[in-house]
């Protein structure tokens, strides 16, 4: 992420989209599909009985144990306020690790709880600082924490050893690295550094000669450590360098030589190692779909998992023993579930079902990939969600869904607001516009000192591919985004207040001068690259950041405006909400402004985000969707 998926008018079209005969479909309440429910993986424990997961089954995050014989999910926090996110099992142990801030502010902090213990320790008790985990020693008796609580801007490295952890300092970050992967002999680690938003940096640092050397170029291109060879022979790295898309390399720490290891015509998005590394896993960001391989470590060849209908594996987690993998598998019409695939019996077991039993998956919406094309001709991806009820004789209303960014990206997985809304009869389009990630460096810099023009008129050329399918109602058409995409949906209704009969906005920059001038103080490093892309706000870029900020051209706004809010927001700050929904006011347009005060850079109770489709449908049936 840079910042915070007939040729008819010569539009590029992939999918079948012809008049269908009328379907009746049965109407979930949004408390019904927020009964779905979302899981991660966190690892196995020491015997291997049991998933560490972390689910908001109850309402909001917390950490569960499920038993992989019988799948029984056992709470093991029990927190009714802020969201607990499970981290991983201390080796060797029941006891495991959670994260947790303080309603959204981000000042993340590592507690260690001891299962069936009723106390959990902070393991890092700092005031305003932000920690997380930052992987174990070989020797699985010290953890490595990541912190910035001797300077807020950088993040140092501590180890803590498990008898009583108490910090010490491992590495002292000063010069504004993110720091990747420790080597398992502890002698090496692997930084990165962001130059601007197209190009990164890629350091080796020697523990034992103190010595740092670069072993990216000055190519315009990104580069991120992926992991190390346990005996410190080789760092493994993707890169996007002569390529428009990531590949996988492999450094030889002995003679610097560098050599692909896998490499396609998407990026390749990680890659993980088994313990005795037997195995290793690749991720890869397919045409908006992730998809996980899995190899054979020693021979590179690829060992095939089985088959899993309506998903796709989108991570992998390797157990200790490497008799295990924990699979996430998700797909548009689910949330991701997870299962456990055994080696030896080559036996693949769901342990979550996560999708509400009262739902029937036949009614929900399948994702397609589609292409259009834009003002200029470039081909844009989208991915889309027609209802099931949608026909020529029975047209619907629909949305453009603009993700967060810039250089995010709206990917083919299980959303409940997007599911909801076309469950209701709303077909909605989400728009990877230019500057969108996924797509190769060109693409993903097209948007550079230039937002608020060529990424907004994709998201117009959108709509009028949307006007071409004849079973949308050409007339009913509103934008809705979050973050950046927030941004998207203001200035839509700002710099083109004909195009979108209505917008709602998920707390969207209004503002850009004071967005980057508040920029939170542990994104230094990050800063100045941001400021690279978009401008300035401390040079004659503020000139052009105003020229672009909606907040400035609110009389411009004639159409209906929802707003959401999360008060502890640290990345766009309430204000910028507060201001634009005063300023649309005065215009006296219609505007509804909801606010959470316990809620940051998006929202993570099920409370909030069930209030905050209904209340959106509300505002559609009032002002888009009526004739």
């Amino acid at each position: 992420m840079k910042y915070l998926s007939l040729l008819p008018l010569g539009l590029l079209f992939y999918g079948c989209h012809s008049a269908n005969e009328q379907k009746n479909v049965k109407k979930y309440t949004a408390e019904q599909l927020y009964h779905n429910n979302y899981v991660y993986g966190a690892g196995f424990n020491a015997d291997e009985t049991q998933v560490l997961a972390g689910a908001n089954n109850s309402g909001i995050f917390n950490v569960y144990a499920i038993s992989i014989a019988d799948t029984a999910m056992k709470p093991l926090t029990h927190s009714l306020k802020d969201s607990y996110f499970a981290a991983g099992y201390m080796p060797g142990t029941n006891n495991f690790l959670y994260s947790a801030d303080q309603g959204g502010n981000e000042n993340g902090h590592v507690y260690l709880q001891k299962q069936g213990g009723s106390q959990a320790k902070d393991l890092t008790p700092w005031k305003g600082s932000k920690n997380n985990v930052a992987g174990w020693s070989d020797d699985k008796k010290s953890i490595y924490i990541s912190s910035n609580k001797r300077n807020v801007k950088f993040s140092d490295v501590y180890k803590m050893d498990t008898a009583t952890w108490s910090p010490t300092m491992f590495y002292q970050n000063d010069s504004g690295y993110s720091v990747g992967p420790i080597s398992h002999t502890e002698r090496y680690i692997a930084l990165q550094k962001p130059v601007t938003t197209d190009k990164s940096d890629l350091f080796l640092y020697d523990r034992q000669t103190k010595s740092i050397k670069k072993l990216s170029n000055d190519h315009e291109a990104n580069w991120a450590p992926q992991a190390f060879e346990k005996d410190d022979t080789a760092l493994f790295y993707t890169t996007n360098d002569g390529s428009e898309f990531s590949y996988l390399v492999k450094y030889d720490l002995k003679t610097g030589s560098a050599s692909t290891i896998y490499k396609t015509n998407w990026d390749v998005a990680g890659m993980g190692l088994s313990e005795h590394q037997k195995y290793h896993s690749i991720s890869v960001n397919e045409d908006g779909r992730y998809k996980t391989l899995l190899f054979d470590h020693s021979s590179g060849k690829q060992i095939d998992l089985p088959a899993i209908a309506d998903g796709d594996i989108k991570s992998a987690d390797f157990s200790l023993s490497e008799k295990n993998i924990l699979l996430s598998v998700g797909s548009s019409r689910s949330p991701d579930n997870l299962y456990v695939y055994n080696f030896e019996q080559k036996a693949l077991k769901a342990v979550t079902r996560t999708l509400n039993p009262e739902i029937d998956i036949n009614e929900l919406a399948s994702a397609e990939v589609v292409h259009f094309k834009s003002f200029d001709g470039r081909e844009i991806p989208a991915i889309y969600y027609k209802p099931l009820n949608a026909s020529k004789d029975h047209p619907v209303p629909a949305m453009l869904w603009i993700h967060g960014g810039p250089g995010g990206q709206t990917t083919a997985d299980f959303n409940n607001d997007i599911q909801f809304l076309v469950n209701h009869g709303y077909a909605v389009l989400a728009v990877n516009n230019r500057g969108s990630s996924g797509y190769g460096k060109t693409f993903y810099k097209l948007d550079n000192k230039d937002h608020q023009n060529g990424d907004l008129k994709d998201c117009i050329w959108g709509k009028k591919w949307l006007q071409q399918q004849d079973y949308i109602d050409t007339a009913r058409i509103g934008i809705e985004g979050g973050s950046y995409g927030g941004c998207m949906v203001l200035g839509a209704l700002a710099f083109h207040p004909n195009e979108f009969k209505v917008g709602v906005d998920l707390f969207g920059v209004a503002n850009w001068m004071r967005t980057l001038r508040s920029i939170p103080p542990y994104w230094e490093a990050f800063r100045k690259a941001l400021y690279d892309e978009l401008g300035d706000p401390y040079t004659a870029d503020s000139v052009h950041l105003k020229k672009i900020s909606p907040l400035y051209h609110y009389k411009s706004i004639n159409k209906p405006l929802l707003v959401f809010q999360g008060l502890n927001d640290v990345r766009v700050l309430p204000v910028e909400s507060k201001e634009i929904v005063e300023g649309v006011k005065k215009n006296g347009v219609p505007v509804e402004y909801i606010t959470y005060p316990d809620e940051g850079h998006g929202f993570t109770k099920k409370e909030d985000q069930i209030k905050t489709d209904k209340v959106t449908l509300a505002f559609l049936e009032k002002y888009l969707n009526k004739k």
